[in-house]
């Protein structure tokens, strides 16, 4: 095993000098195409501008398992001091894209050489634009999962050592909502106030209300998030602009809570207008809802993690977002998170991976598919 432990790393820390953002993975995805074919791993020919769906299909019949793993960067310079650190100039894999990308494909290559065991079919999901909230709902569109009985996923996590899978039944991740708020008010001298409308002390007056829609609209057990992120108003010091602009996210963890959060922000921005006399108008974008897994595969997953020789935990939901519930709209699952040792959280510019953790996960991933594709052909009676 050595040789393959390795060349994952060869892979990973190829992926990680060359990283592409959402939706324009071109090389990423030849790279992966080429490294899938070394190994005489069939490419499903599917209309994906990027990404791939590779398939090893097993010599009895049974179930179709899938495993995702993502292969996009982030729009962040580069912080660390790594010999295969980015070479593109403002993008790179903080999120640990090309840990998931690597681990999915060592998985494949363990799976291929077992293929006369495998019962059923595995496809290998590299998908693009995860980070944009693309990339799942185009790989449903392309069909690629419509037969799909199971699909598991992974998040590599600095927050647990390496060594830990963590999983839990229900949500795992954030639905996550983005919004932007425009207030129109009325212009005027910064020393005559009265004679305009100023729409910063509007948005003072929104952004401490913004907190009050958990506090006051949630039951305390129930988590959620409202961040500002941005603002921007005015362009000197002396002048009371007409126009504010904010923008910000909102994080919940169940459908029922994400639908009332939503309504009473647009409650809220009605009576502020009224209250001020002013125009505020709000730009809400849905992106992904929370995962949710499915309470079967989740211990499911944990078992398997601990059969693999690797410490199964149940971990705490987080408010981080994932695409990865789009195709559990549609196919039930789990999403395991996968201890890559920090010290620096996601999205960090000095964010980096323990490589020791790689071929740990890529083991344990091939031993899920491998495990559930048997598991189900049992349970229907399929027999060689």
């Amino acid at each position: 095993m050595t040789q393959l432990v390795n060349y994952l790393h060869q892979v990973r820390h190829h992926l990680h000098r060359f990283p592409e953002l959402s939706g324009q993975e071109v090389a990423t995805t030849a790279y992966l195409r080429e490294q899938l074919a070394n190994h005489d791993i069939t490419v499903l020919d599917l209309p994906l501008a990027t990404g791939l769906v590779a398939e090893i299909r097993g010599d009895r019949p049974g179930p179709l398992v899938v495993v995702r793993g993502d292969i996009d960067a982030l729009p962040i310079e580069e912080q660390t001091d790594l010999a295969f650190r980015s070479q593109t100039p403002g993008v790179m894999h903080a999120c640990g894209h090309d840990f998931h990308a690597s681990a999915v494909l060592g998985a494949a290559i363990l799976l291929q050489q077992q293929c006369d065991q495998l019962a059923g079919s595995v496809r290998i999901l590299f998908q693009p634009a995860e980070e944009t909230g693309q990339g799942a709902p185009a790989v449903l569109a392309s069909g690629a999962l419509d037969k799909a009985s199971v699909i598991f996923g992974l998040h590599n996590d600095p927050g647990l050592p390496v060594g830990v899978v963590g999983c839990k039944a229900g949500a795992l991740t954030a639905g996550v909502d983005r919004f932007a708020i425009r207030i129109t008010g009325t212009g005027s001298h910064a020393a005559r106030p009265h004679e305009g409308n100023d729409p910063i002390v509007i948005a003072g007056q929104l952004i401490t209300a913004l907190q009050t829609l958990i506090a006051r609209n949630l039951p305390s057990e129930q988590n959620a998030v409202v961040s500002v992120t941005q603002i921007h108003s005015g362009t000197t010091w002396n002048v009371i602009p007409a126009e504010a602009w904010l923008e910000g996210t909102v994080r919940t963890f169940n459908a029922e809570s994400r639908a009332l959060l939503e309504r009473r922000l647009r409650q809220l921005l009605s009576g502020l207008a009224v209250s001020f006399n002013a125009e505020l108008s709000l730009d809400w974008q849905p992106g992904p809802p929370s995962v949710s897994n499915d309470a079967r595969w989740a211990a499911f997953a944990l078992e398997q993690a601990s059969a693999s020789g690797l410490e199964a935990r149940t971990v705490a939901a987080s408010p981080i977002g994932e695409d990865f519930a789009f195709y559990q709209q549609r196919i039930p699952g789990a999403f395991v998170m996968v201890g890559s040792g920090g010290p620096w959280p996601l999205h960090h510019p000095e964010f980096r991976v323990d490589d020791n953790a790689l071929f740990p996960a890529a083991r344990y991933l091939a031993r899920l598919a491998f495990t559930a594709g048997k598991t189900l052909a049992a349970e229907a009676g399929v027999t060689a």
